[in-house]
């Protein structure tokens, strides 16, 4: 036993994938070697499919429909867990007055519109200090402009989060912005922001403030790539607050500021330069006056708290499947009746019982296999359409592809059905000869 687990250990996450692929169709494959063992029914199998068109189309759509329901289940739920994870993997540590970190999470990675507490300029005037942190980011939101978030920020942090900019120039003053990806802006534009988000957002409550667009970030897959980045001190400036720093310091933007100038950051994005070192700074900082949290903590959380709910998707999925399996188990066996002349007529030439039992089931098989392989395809088409939909909403990149697991899935299913064919195969075989000759 340890030397298999050993040598399953050792083999290549492929080679996993293939060999438990080829150990779930293994049984339905042999079942098949067995029944067909010295007999070619093929012929006869596809003169079946040719009369029997239409219920056979209609079989083939029952089991399409059920396979491709749990194949789009599971690669919608993974394609979901795996787009929110790649959004939130740009924001290493995040600093925020204490409270909720699911809320502080959602609007500072995903920019959900959140009213959160602020923290102070000495709170981010200790942390940019701390020899351990190359990055204190302030992250400050609550404008919008045609729907899209104006996030206050600072240089470094667009560079860190996007790299280096698809489009233009970064902002240099405190009027100038950069764009996301997909924000409804173009470089040269100018706009005026509103005052929170939504339809409760202030159109008009900036009047008279203005940015202009110099550059635009390139993708992120996250809600990033359709906000408006601006510096910091332009967020506080539109609502006549300090900008961070003295009078003698012109129209210079980004850190060191002046704490006393400093009117508050709902969040701080902080990084170290290794990794223990993130660790150390979410130690030092997570205190009663403040919280520090990774967000792909409090999102593998959130994702423990939705584990029920993939779950019972997983159930609903299996349960379809059964229920669709003994409704094609129960209409083979009709349709056995509809051509049992033609298997008596076979029987009466000379055909054995055998080779009876070998073309229902052969026929069974052709189903099931064309079925689920429809199945798969619809599952993946269904994944695909519900991914677009969630990436409009959420702006989100998710995509969801059919991997290893459905395909496994699927195989699981087909050895399975292969194996209950046996039964109308069976049951085709038992009818009395003489009275279907008569019918």
């Amino acid at each position: 036993m340890h030397s298999l687990r050993a040598l399953w250990s050792g083999l290549p996450v492929l080679g996993q994938d293939v060999a438990l692929l080829v150990l779930l169709l293994a049984p339905g494959l042999l079942t098949g070697l067995l029944v067909l063992r010295g007999f070619k029914p093929w012929r006869l199998v596809r003169a079946m499919l040719r009369r029997f068109r239409g219920a056979n189309a209609v079989f083939v759509a029952l089991i399409a429909v059920s396979v491709g329901i749990g194949v789009g289940l599971t690669a919608q739920e993974r394609g979901l867990r795996q787009g929110s994870a790649r959004a939130a993997e740009r924001f290493d540590l995040i600093l925020a007055a204490p409270g909720s970190e699911i809320t502080a999470m959602l609007a500072a990675v995903y920019l959900q519109p959140s009213d959160v507490p602020l923290l102070t300029g000495a709170q981010y005037a200790e942390v940019a200090a701390d020899p351990d942190v190359v990055l204190a980011a302030p992250i400050a939101f609550g404008d919008s402009y045609q729907g899209a978030p104006v996030v206050g920020t600072i240089a470094d942090f667009v560079a860190h989060l996007a790299g280096d900019l698809a489009e233009g120039r970064m902002f240099a003053t405190s009027t100038e912005a950069v764009a996301g990806a997909y924000a409804p802006v173009t470089a040269g534009d100018s706009f005026t922001p509103a005052h929170g988000h939504g339809a409760s957002a202030e159109a008009d409550a900036h009047g008279g403030a203005a940015y202009t667009v110099t550059g635009r970030m390139a993708p992120t897959g996250s809600p990033w790539d359709r906000a408006i980045l601006v510096p910091i001190e332009g967020v506080w400036e539109v609502h006549g607050l300090a900008n961070g720093h003295a009078l003698s310091e012109g129209d210079r933007i980004g850190p060191p500021f002046d704490a006393a100038l400093f009117p508050g950051t709902p969040a701080i994005l902080v990084r170290a330069e290794a990794l223990w070192g993130n660790y150390a700074l979410q130690s030092r900082y997570a205190r009663p006056d403040m919280m520090a949290f990774f967000p792909g903590t409090v999102l593998a959380q959130m994702h423990g708290l939705m584990r029920d709910v993939r779950e019972a998707m997983s159930l609903l999925a299996v349960v379809t499947q059964v229920l669709v399996t003994v409704s094609i188990l129960a209409g083979l066996v009709i349709l056995t009746r509809i051509f049992a002349r033609g298997l008596a007529l076979l029987r009466a030439i000379g055909a054995s019982r055998r080779f009876v039992f070998a073309v229902v089931w052969s026929y069974s098989a052709a189903l099931i296999a064309a079925g689920s392989l429809a199945g798969l395809a619809l599952g993946w088409l269904a994944a695909s359409a519900f991914s677009a939909i969630i990436t409009a909403r959420t702006d989100i990149l998710v995509t969801a592809t059919v991997a290893w697991a459905e395909v496994q899935l699927v195989a699981g299913f087909v050895s399975l059905t292969l194996i209950l064919a046996l039964l109308p195969a069976l049951s085709a075989t038992r009818r009395q000869q003489l009275a279907d000759l008569r019918s």
